[in-house]
């Protein structure tokens, strides 16, 4: 029976970052239903299993579910009556279970919370096998449980091909979304929602790229890499002939996403207007939304630049500097590390004399305006709030990082081989933003999830007899530089001679539509492109008038990591840790690689890290002169040298990695702030390491371990107890205060989970102590630090990391219901700040003491007031609810929502801070 979303789920309007909303307002349900089905011609067949190294002990799960279009009628149903497509949303509720089934996990019990993830399909489990486009060189075979795709190919041409059209099948609709994202075009082709706004407008800042640059990366990707890349452009040509062959099949049977209809580009009667088919500059657009959203790290120099300014206006320089790099923790020594054996490889480390600073002057700094000539619904303040959050997030060095790996050596599993619980945290999204597939085909062997639309090649998973995955690794492959204005604000010097800035458009209209009902509006986005990059920030240095530039080294070169995945998908190329390490060399974004078959482990971090002139900081802006610029760097064409595979941390065979987005290693300095004494990675890195120190690590130890960690409360897990200790350091005789603790300690006690009574109960046990908390966590940071910092210091360092993360935060970079938590958080600052209060061992501390001016006596009172407001305040006051929950819902406020992206609803689960797509795997022998 297809599951029924909540009746208060429908026709909501969700305000989150790539929502198309108010889907169906008015429409004629019963004039509409009738006759849109048109299910494909399927004829039953047993599939051919390929060599599958796992022996049943490889598993995944990516929900909502795998398919991801809907007719119009079943978005109608969806909408009117919450009734699912099928496959729909049929592995969230597996997903969604293991929060309170993972304590009496068994290995015999993991199939029931993820997919088997073995090659092929069983006879009997075949739902259907399909010949895409009547051709006789490929097969998709789909099974009963998920509706996987699992792509057969005879030929490299038809496997390909295949791809494409099972592509289109589940995902057509998003991925012609993100083509319009990719573009800049989002609000024209889907509505002009303020969300479409500021989505658009964050990628457009962060890749102004015309049509003829796409081109471009396409032409030196395939130039530059040979055989290969002749090779990547075929499997691309044929994945778009497959994309098309369904668009046109599809148009042609009136079974297309029904999307279509309600955004005005078809007509529901008549079958008039079009959809429009891929061309191969599509794939780029989209591939530089996702190295944006996932594997580009760096930027933020400019507010690293305001905060040091703000620094030294209070302390002095001397002083100013040493409390701004405290604050930093460039190289904290006590921050939790990947590659933990000691070995260290120097990246962006604080130079001792640095050479061409721009900082700029007090109070020069103003953001370059990327919109202009509002009209209609742009010039509204919903939008114009969107705008200046999309800006925000563009700018901003705290990066979407997400993901978490936990991987297990042989010599400490109970089996004698590595096992491995690893994935990125994505998002959730409706329909999801990756897909599964198994693709089979010459030269080409994989299961696993790959991105709607660049579906080619799987780009997480696993291969015959080895499986891998990716966490955002953050290290800085984004400089600012400062270009010395002449002429005019549109001319800058460059190598010193006056050079015009070339102008980018895109001018964008939308009006009302089924799916959108946002009043008609227009704009158009401007960008002004230098040399060194597109224009971010305009300031002043030292009085002269400069534009702040930034120059990212994966900036027109998005598609050159198509090698790198073709190269993890080859069987004859990937055999062993060394030739995958080898492979994901290829791959330009930033990211943490992780890999596991039946003997070994490894990690590498993959990146184009540019190689920085001597005494180059690259926390701050550098002027824009020859002897500042990444050493042999070519404007024309963007490259540079970049730094050798050696000194890129990584590994083989280490007792075990974790990763959550934490420091990679020791003496690599990553771009986002928050790399200290108490991180996410914690959480996995505590919890690993006393499984390993036992021994014996199993499948369902090892996901015990991670989804334990997903329920964790950062704070107070490892803050709360030292807190604490100060305020329990005399008795407390307050009665509020005093309740207050108790409650808190309880709940440390208890294991300071986020964790439900029972499945479904929807209510937190130790809800009191986790409402004090939330509500506590801001007041006692901000009372902490802001009388010692002063405001405008403490608000500098707030622009460079956030105070908080908590799941049911409304702020920081992902946003609410988004799952993903505790990554960007004051907890490191409070924690060596604490201890340094109660006289504890601090290594790397900050450079000074706040909590009541560091004595023990003056904190105590510090935090035992702010503890009583927080305790306090009402459920409403802490949560006081938004357009999914009702103001004091504790649960709701915390729950994850699959923000929807198309005609589809799903109904909310409980929290968990884990991977969206997530492998377990175990191999039990090699090729």
């Amino acid at each position: 029976m297809a599951r029924r979303t909540p009746r208060n789920a429908l026709f909501n309007r969700l305000r989150t970052p790539g929502t198309l909303t108010g889907f169906l307002k008015t429409a004629s349900v019963c004039v509409l239903v009738a006759g849109l089905l048109s299910p494909l011609a399927q004829v039953p067949a047993a599939a051919a299993a390929s060599n599958d190294y796992c022996g049943g002990q490889c598993s995944d799960i990516l929900p909502p579910g795998e398919n991801g279009n809907a007719t119009l009628a079943q978005i109608l149903l969806n909408q009117v009556f919450g009734t699912q497509p099928s496959h729909a949303e049929d592995q969230l509720g597996p997903y969604a279970g293991l929060a309170t089934g993972y304590s009496t996990l068994t290995d015999a019990k993991i199939n029931t919370f993820f997919n088997d993830a073995s090659f092929g399909v069983a006879s009997d489990q075949v739902a259907s096998t399909e010949k895409p486009a009547g051709r006789s060189d490929v097969t998709i075979v789909r099974d009963k449980k998920t509706g996987v795709p699992h792509i057969t190919g005879t030929t490299r041409y038809g496997t390909e091909f295949g791809a494409g059209y099972a592509a289109a099948e589940d995902r057509l609709w998003l991925m012609d979304v993100f083509r319009h994202v990719g573009r800049g075009q989002l609000t024209t082709f889907a509505g002009g929602a303020p969300s479409n706004q500021g989505l658009e407008q964050e990628f457009y800042r962060n890749a102004p790229y015309t049509e003829a640059d796409l081109q471009a990366q396409i032409d030196g990707a395939v130039a530059g890499n040979g055989a290969r890349g002749r090779q990547a452009l075929s499997d691309a040509d044929a994945y778009l002939d497959g994309i098309n062959s369904y668009i046109d099949a599809s148009d042609s049977g009136r079974y297309f996403p029904g999307e279509y209809v309600l955004t005005g580009h078809k007509d529901s009667i008549t079958n008039a207007g079009t959809i429009d088919h891929f061309k191969i500059t599509d794939l780029v657009a989209l591939a530089s939304v996702i190295g944006s959203l996932f594997g580009s790290g760096g930027g933020g120099e400019v507010n690293n630049a305001i905060s040091l300014i703000a620094a030294q206006s209070k302390y002095g320089v001397e002083e100013g500097t040493k409390v701004w790099e405290s604050f930093r923790e460039r190289n904290d020594p006590e921050a939790v590390l990947t590659v933990h054996d000691g070995e260290s490889f120097p990246y962006a480390t604080r130079p001792d004399d640095a050479q061409g600073e721009a900082l700029p002057d007090a109070g020069s700094v103003t953001q370059e305006p990327l919109v202009y000539d509002r009209t209609g619904s742009a010039a509204t303040a919903g939008a114009t709030g969107a705008s200046a959050t999309a800006a925000a997030t563009t700018l901003s060095s705290a990066k979407r990082g997400m993901s978490n790996a936990l991987v297990v050596s042989g010599k400490y599993t109970a089996s004698g081989h590595p096992v491995a619980v690893f994935g990125p945290q994505t998002g959730y999204f409706a329909p999801q933003l990756l897909m599964l597939q198994e693709i089979q085909g010459p030269g080409i062997s994989a299961r696993g999830a790959s991105f709607a639309g660049l579906s080619m090649y799987v780009e997480l998973g696993r291969g015959q007899d080895y499986s891998w995955s990716a966490t955002t690794s953050g290290q800085d492959i984004i400089d600012t530089y400062t270009v010395e204005l002449c002429q005019d604000d549109y001319h800058y010097l460059y190598h010193g001679t006056c050079t015009a800035m070339d102008e980018v458009e895109q001018k964008n209209a939308w009006k009302p539509t089924t799916a959108d009902g946002t009043a008609a509006g227009s704009y158009t986005m401007r960008v002004w492109r230098t040399k060194y990059g597109p224009v971010e920030y305009r300031a002043t240095v030292g009085g002269k008038k400069v534009a702040y530039t930034t120059l990212r080294s994966s900036y027109l070169h998005e598609a050159d990591s198509i090698i790198g995945f073709q190269m993890l998908n080859d069987p004859d190329y990937v055999k062993s840790p060394q030739t995958f390490q080898s492979a994901v060399q290829h791959i330009n974004y930033t990211f943490n690689w992780f890999y596991a078959d039946s003997q070994h482990t490894a990690y590498y971090n993959s990146g184009d890290n540019p190689v920085r002139a001597s005494g180059v900081d690259a926390e701050f802006p550098v002027w824009a002169q020859a002897a500042y610029e990444w050493r042999n760097w070519d404007p024309a064409t963007n490259t540079a040298d970049y730094t050798p595979a050696s000194a890129h941390p990584s590994s083989i065979d280490q007792d075990y990695y974790i990763s959550w987005n934490n420091k990679q290693a020791k003496d690599y300095t990553t771009a986002p702030w928050g790399d200290g004494s108490v991180h996410r990675g914690n959480l996995l890195e505590d919890r690993v390491k006393k499984l390993v120190a036992a021994g014996g690590v199993t499948r369902t130890s090892l996901v015990k371990a991670m989804a334990a960690a997903a329920l964790a409360d950062l704070r107070a897990e490892d803050v709360l107890p030292k807190l604490l200790r100060v305020v329990n350091s005399s008795t407390v005789t307050d009665s509020t205060a005093a309740a207050a603790v108790s409650k808190l300690q309880a709940w440390v006690t208890a294991g300071a989970g986020r964790t439900e009574t029972s499945a479904g109960s929807k209510t937190y046990a130790d809800a009191d102590a986790v409402r004090i908390l939330d509500a506590w966590w801001p007041l006692l940071v901000k009372a902490e630090f802001e009388p010692g910092l002063g405001s405008d210091l403490y608000t500098a360092f707030g622009g460079n990391l956030p105070v908080d993360e908590s799941p049911s935060a409304a702020h920081g970079p992902t946003g609410s219901h988004a799952g993903s938590s505790f990554q960007y958080g004051w907890w490191s600052y409070v924690d060596k700040d604490i201890r340094a209060v109660l006289g504890e061992s601090v290594q790397g501390g900050l450079a000074r003491k706040y909590c009541g001016g560091g004595g023990l006596s003056s904190c105590r009172d510090v935090l035992i007031s702010t503890l009583k407001t927080a305790a306090g305040m009402t459920a409403a006051q802490v949560y006081p609810g938004d357009d999914q929950c009702s103001a004091g819902d504790q649960w709701c406020a915390d729950s994850i929502v699959q923000r929807t992206l198309g005609g589809i609803k799903h109904g909310k689960i409980s929290w968990q801070n884990r991977p969206t797509f997530q492998q377990v795997v175990e191999y039990t022998s090699h090729r």
